[in-house]
């Protein structure tokens, strides 16, 4: 697929905005509906079990579903996908490679780690996926290079998703690293900086979860 699939959850938005391109694929993973309203989206679906849907949404929601049954799936209040798993998985299925999440932080830290899950699931089917906020960004990076351009200003920090990390290294930020061994046990990698120029994070074997507060 030649675009994205954008996903807005019902977690924290930050943003006054999110900006679409030609071939992006909206879902509106449940109570992520009614910031589509607010922003003015239309999404191309809207999935969940609805259980942080308020009644005025959910009269709409419903209204839609009689009208344009494609457009809307309604998901059981017992499963054992989240709303936001269900949503990544509609996308995968229709072949997107490239997935951008809003409204998938805040509230409870539960729903926060569960889509940093998310996240690596997405790396483990070879798509790549960004949680977005007005704040920052996070993403998984697995045996690679990310890089980053020299206009970034604020800070990085990563984390071993698993027991350990191997071959990390950081290049042009303020601290460096160099084919070190990250571990799950100690933050090494917290609070880095940009520096103005083109940086990268490397790693050689194992998976990172690279957090970026924007200045």
């Amino acid at each position: 697929m030649a675009g994205r699939c954008v996903i807005i959850g019902a977690g924290d938005l930050s943003v006054s905005e999110i900006p679409l391109h030609e071939g992006d694929y909206v879902i509106a993973a449940d109570g992520g509906f009614s910031y589509c309203r607010y922003l003015e989206i239309e999404p191309d679906l809207i999935l969940g079990d609805f259980d942080s849907v308020d009644e005025r949404n959910m009269e709409d929601i419903m209204e839609m579903r009689a009208r344009y049954p494609e457009k809307v799936k309604v998901l059981p209040v017992e499963k054992d996908d989240t709303d936001m798993l269900a949503a990544i998985k509609e996308g995968l299925n229709k072949g997107f490679e490239e997935f951008v999440i809003y409204g998938g932080q805040g509230g409870r830290l539960a729903h926060t780690m569960a889509n940093i899950q998310c996240l690596n699931y997405l790396k483990e089917k070879g798509a790549k996926g960004y949680l977005m906020d007005g704040n920052g960004m996070i993403l998984v990076a697995k045996n690679e290079t990310v890089r980053f351009k020299k206009n970034l200003e604020g800070f990085l920090s990563l984390f071993s998703l698993g027991e350990k990390a191997e071959g990390v290294t950081i290049a042009n930020m303020k601290y460096l690293l160099d084919k070190a061994v990250v571990t799950n046990d100690f933050p090494i990698g917290v609070s880095n900086e940009f520096i103005g120029k083109e940086s990268s994070v490397t790693v050689e074997n194992g998976t990172l979860l690279i957090m970026i507060d924007w200045n």
